[in-house]
C-alpha cells in the first residue's frame, strides 16, 4: 500500500552557527528507499515548491552499499508544498514514467518549450548511470501534467544527463549534463546550449579536463549576460569534493576556482548552488564521513569568499545519505530537501530541512 507522510515529524535543531531549523519528513514509505533529489531537479513559484524524487525498492545489504533492490525500478516520484516547506503532498504523475517503466516511448521534440512560460519546469533524467541514455520531459503548470519524454542528443560517448538548467530567453537555455570519458565510465561535465526551444542542442564547452576519476554533477548560476559559475562533484581517490569552475564567455571555455568543500570518503556526494536574495551564494551537500550529515557554506564577493561549514541536518546513522536540492522562500529562510536514515539498514526517506542562513 502507498504511504504518503506529509509531515509528521518536525524536530527543532541548532546548527553549528546558530541558527535554528526544523526536520520535516517528506516522504517515508515502508519497503521503499527514497533517495536522489539531485537526480530530478527542483522548481518553485514564491512558496510553492515542487522537488522529484526516486522510490526504489528498500532491501537490506552490505553497509557499504545502498540498502536497496536493484533489480527493481527506482519509480518517480513528486513532492510539492504550499506553505514554504512545513507540508508535503506526494504525486505520482504517469506522463513522468520512463518508457522501462511501461511509460510512452521516447521520441523528438517536434515544437519548441514555452521556456519562458510562468508555469514552465523541465527535468532532464538518464537511463544508464554512465552514458545514457538521457530524455527530457517539461511542464508548463508547475509540474501538474508532463510532456515527454523527448529523446535528448548522445554527445560524446553518451549523456548521463541530472536537471540543471538555465533560461536565458522564450527559445534559449543553457543544459549542464555529464557525458562518459572515453573509456565509457562515468564522466566528465559538458555546458550545452538550444536557441530553438529544445529542437537542436549545440554543444559549447567542457568543464575542466577529462579526469582520471569522475567530475559529475554540475549546479549552476548565470552571473552575468556573459559569466556562468558551477559546482562540480569530483571523485578522485582517495578524496571527494566539490569544486567550482567560472565562465566568462558564456560557456566555451571554463577556469576553476578551486574546492568549495569536502564530501567524505564514501563516493562523495554532489552540492546544489543558488543565490540568495541579498547576493551571497549557498551551497548545500551530504557529507558522508562521520559524522554524517547535510552541510553548507555561503559565500560572497568575486572571486568567492566561502564562510564556515554550516551542518543543516546531522545524527545520520550511515553515509547513505543527501543528494540535496535547495531554494529561498519568499522570506527568507531555506529549504533544502534530501534523502537520509535513521539506522544503518533501514528505508532510506526523503526530509526537508527550513533553516535560515546565518547574517555576515
Amino acid at each position: 500500500m502507498y504511504i504518503a507522510t506529509l509531515a509528521v515529524a518536525a524536530l527543532v535543531a541548532q546548527s553549528a552557527t546558530g541558527p535554528t531549523s526544523e526536520n520535516i519528513v517528506v516522504y517515508r514509505e515502508a519497503g521503499r528507499f527514497g533517495g536522489w533529489p539531485a537526480n530530478h531537479g527542483i522548481w518553485h513559484w514564491g512558496n510553492e515548491i515542487l522537488a522529484g524524487f526516486s522510490a526504489a525498492w528498500w532491501q537490506q545489504r552490505p553497509p557499504d552499499r545502498h540498502q536497496m533492490d536493484g533489480s527493481k525500478p527506482e519509480e518517480p516520484r513528486l513532492a510539492r508544498s504550499l506553505d514554504g516547506g512545513r507540508t508535503w503532498k506526494i504525486e505520482t504523475p504517469a506522463s513522468l514514467l520512463p518508457p522501462e517503466q511501461g511509460g510512452s516511448a521516447a521520441r523528438p521534440l517536434d515544437h519548441p518549450m514555452p521556456l519562458t512560460a510562468p508555469g514552465f519546469a523541465m527535468t532532464l533524467r538518464f537511463a544508464d548511470n554512465h552514458v545514457g541514455p538521457s530524455r527530457l520531459w517539461y511542464t508548463t503548470d508547475r509540474g501538474k501534467t508532463w510532456r515527454g519524454p523527448f529523446d535528448f542528443p548522445p554527445f560524446g560517448t553518451g549523456v548521463a544527463a541530472r536537471t540543471d538548467y538555465l533560461i536565458d530567453g522564450p527559445r534559449e537555455a543553457t543544459v549542464f549534463v555529464t557525458v562518459g570519458k572515453r573509456n565509457r565510465r562515468e564522466g566528465r561535465p559538458l555546458c550545452l546550449r538550444t536557441r530553438d526551444g529544445g529542437l537542436h542542442w549545440e554543444e559549447i564547452g567542457w568543464i575542466g579536463d577529462e579526469p582520471a576519476g569522475f567530475a559529475i554533477m554540475p549546479s549552476s548560476l548565470r552571473l552575468s549576460p556573459t559569466r556562468l559559475f558551477t559546482a562540480i562533484r569530483v571523485k578522485q581517490e582517495p578524496e571527494n569534493w566539490v569544486e567550482g569552475y567560472v565562465s566568462g564567455d558564456n560557456g566555451a571555455h571554463w577556469t576553476s576556482t578551486g574546492r568549495i568543500a569536502a564530501t567524505g570518503d564514501l563516493s562523495g556526494n554532489p552540492a546544489h548552488l543558488i543565490r540568495l536574495k541579498d547576493g551571497r551564494f549557498c551551497v548545500t551537500y551530504g557529507y558522508r564521513s562521520k559524522p554524517y550529515s547535510i552541510r553548507a557554506r555561503l559565500g560572497r564577493g568575486w572571486p568567492i569568499i566561502w564562510g564556515p561549514e554550516i551542518t543543516v541536518r546531522d545524527g545520520a546513522a550511515a553515509w547513505d545519505i543527501g543528494y540535496p536540492r535547495s531554494v529561498q522562500r519568499p522570506d527568507g529562510r531555506i529549504v533544502t530537501l534530501y534523502y537520509y536514515n535513521d539506522a544503518p539498514h533501514n528505508e532510506r526517506f526523503i526530509e526537508a530541512t527550513l533553516w535560515h542562513p546565518p547574517k555576515d
